[in-house]
């Protein structure tokens, strides 16, 4: 009898670590567009600052994380453990910031000039040459920039991996938003230092013996920059496949005509119909969002003057 007891606690044990598994490569597919976004965003957070102290930064941000993780992950699974159906409302909340965002990304690239990024930037490194300026104030606002930012997006990363494992047992939505954010956290803090630290390596080879070493130098110093920007777009792109496939999953409606259309394409091209109606479906919403934020802004900043 123990025998079959413990041969059925190994059976149960393997088939949650089988789910787990499972869960973890669905929940890491569905987080991958945040973690594009996330790698970029935070790899921009810590430029500025001088290079002997970017891996500093980068380690104060990971730890930053690493604290809303801890805050962030139980109280998901109290969520979902005490009210579950606030998982879904939360999770569409989730997909329509994450269309937000990224549309929000877009009004900025088509209504800010190059002149006023360039701008922005030489003002940003003539405070940085200047000795007046508190250099440890300026690195720890960089800091609490960061660590807001990631805050958004590991709460995004939470809620899109708890809504993935919701309707399982509650171990194993522990061990997989648990699993994930871990690895979240740690790949992109990993990624983001190796990233910051690319073209000190490219101007180190380019300073060795070696035609190929200083060429391969050279090339990575000419791909660092490329690497931000698709970084930048490829996050960008993924927010609006995401959150739309979010929002087309949790509204009945809107799922049942985006597999009507699929179905009529075929199957050869449905998923790239599914994954074009899905991002069109960010775009609107995001654009929506945007729209409303934008007019209620407005009328708060109108509300004291009137007053």
């Amino acid at each position: 009898m123990a025998g079959a007891n413990l041969l059925a606690l190994l059976d149960d044990i393997t088939t949650v670590l089988d789910d787990v598994a499972v869960l973890s490569k669905v929940a890491a597919k569905k987080t991958a567009g945040v973690l594009g976004d996330d790698l970029a965003l935070n790899a921009q957070q810590v430029t500025g600052v001088t290079a002997d102290r970017e891996l500093p930064v980068v380690w104060a941000v990971f730890k930053g994380s690493v604290l809303n993780k801890v805050i962030l992950v139980p109280a998901a699974l109290a969520i979902s453990a005490f009210i579950p159906w606030a998982v879904v409302p939360l999770l569409m909340v989730g997909g329509a910031f994450l269309c937000f965002e990224g549309f929000e990304k877009l009004a900025h690239k088509f209504l800010h000039s190059k002149h006023e990024d360039d701008a922005h930037h030489d003002e940003l490194t003539t405070a940085l040459n200047d000795p007046s300026v508190d250099l440890v104030a300026f690195e720890k606002e960089k800091i609490k920039g960061a660590v807001r930012t990631d805050f958004i997006l590991s709460a995004e990363i939470v809620a899109i991996t708890l809504g993935t494992v919701s309707s399982q047992p509650f171990m194993t939505q522990v061990v997989v938003v648990s699993g994930i954010a871990a690895v979240m956290t740690i790949g992109v803090y990993g990624l983001v230092g190796g990233i910051v630290k690319l073209d000190d390596l490219g101007l180190y080879m380019t300073k060795r013996a070696g035609a190929a070493t200083q060429a391969v130098g050279r090339a990575i110093l000419a791909a660092a920059p490329w690497l931000m920007k698709f970084l930048s777009v490829a996050g960008t792109a993924a927010m609006f496949l995401v959150g739309g496939g979010i929002l087309v999953h949790g509204v009945p409606a809107l799922h049942h005509a985006v597999q009507h259309v699929v179905e009529a394409a075929g199957g050869s091209v449905g998923w790239l119909v599914e994954a074009l109606a899905n991002a069109a479906v960010g775009v609107v919403a995001g654009g929506i969002v945007v729209a409303v934020v934008t007019v209620v802004s407005k009328l708060r900043k109108r509300t004291p003057a009137a007053a």
